[in-house]
């Protein structure tokens, strides 16, 4: 159990039976009655946020949360099978579910699955991940348009901004938090 002074930035509480994780926090103190919690929260879910204000003596239950390490087996229309590398189990989450992440996974890439109780709802990718250049234009030399970059398409079908010395067939080291190129890659 939780109380409101244990709230901070990145908690995951659960409240009405759905999990939480705390976005923002701020305490604040009037001159009298009792301290203020402030928070905005997102549904670990449905991606809802809401903001509250808590007093110091409201209670919240701990969110029965459970990460999972599996390894992602394939795609079929807009269902990503992952399976457990322990029991090896399966389960499937839906584009929607996995958003972004999509444009950095590739077969059996292990990643960590976070469950409440025993639904799948968030997947955490490695930091860095390799892919191979599929399609990129050639540099011309003399371009003065003010870039340094030119766009590029990896295996995924992913399009991001590379230094123009990168070409078709590299292998590139992509940062899966922002998606930008970090570095190239020797096999």
């Amino acid at each position: 159990m939780y109380s409101a002074s244990d709230l901070r930035k990145g908690l995951k509480i659960e409240i009405e039976g759905e999990p939480y994780i705390v976005t923002e926090f701020e305490f604040s103190k009037p001159g009298k009655g009792q301290a203020l919690y402030r928070t905005k929260m997102r549904n670990m879910i449905t991606g809802n946020q809401f903001t509250q204000t808590y007093r110091s003596n409201d209670k919240f239950e701990k969110a029965d949360l459970e990460e999972k390490t599996m390894q992602y087996l394939y795609s079929q229309d807009d269902e990503f099978h992952f399976m457990d590398t322990s029991t090896y189990e399966q389960i499937f989450l839906t584009r929607e579910q996995l958003a972004d992440h999509i444009h950095f996974m590739v077969d059996n890439m292990e990643v960590q699955v976070l469950f409440f109780g025993d639904k799948a709802i968030d997947v955490t990718l490695p930091t860095f991940v390799n892919l191979e250049v599929t399609k990129a234009d050639p540099w011309v030399k003399g371009d003065t348009s003010g870039t340094d970059t030119k766009p590029v398409t990896v295996a995924t079908g992913y399009v991001l901004q590379v230094p123009p010395f990168v070409e078709e067939g590299d292998r590139i080291q992509i940062d899966t938090r922002t998606g930008e190129y970090m570095t190239r890659v020797k096999d």
